[in-house]
C-alpha cells in the first residue's frame, strides 16, 4: 500500500478588477487511486508578490496586472474606504 501526497493549482480565474483567484487541490492517492482531496483558495490582488506562486499563476499575472490594472484597482480600494 503506498499513498502519495499530489498538490496542484487545478482552477485559475480572473476576476474583473484583475484579481486572479487562485484554487490548490491536495489530493490523496492510495496505489495510484484517489482516496481524498480537498481544495484551498487564494486571491492574488494587482500589485501583489507573485513571487512564491505556481508558474501558471505568475504567468497570468504578469499579463494581466498591468499597470493601469494596478492603479484602477488601488483606486477602486480606496473609494470603498469611507472617509
Amino acid at each position: 500500500m503506498a499513498l502519495e501526497k499530489i498538490v496542484s493549482v487545478d482552477l485559475i480565474e480572473v476576476i474583473e478588477n484583475g484579481c486572479v483567484q487562485v484554487r490548490t487541490k491536495t489530493a490523496i492517492k492510495e496505489d495510484g487511486v484517489e482516496i481524498s482531496s480537498k481544495f484551498h483558495r487564494h486571491v492574488v490582488v494587482p500589485g501583489a508578490d507573485v513571487s512564491a506562486e505556481d508558474a501558471k499563476v505568475q504567468a497570468i499575472a504578469a499579463s494581466i496586472h498591468t499597470p493601469e490594472v494596478i492603479a484602477a484597482y488601488i483606486l477602486a480600494q480606496q473609494e470603498r474606504i469611507p472617509a
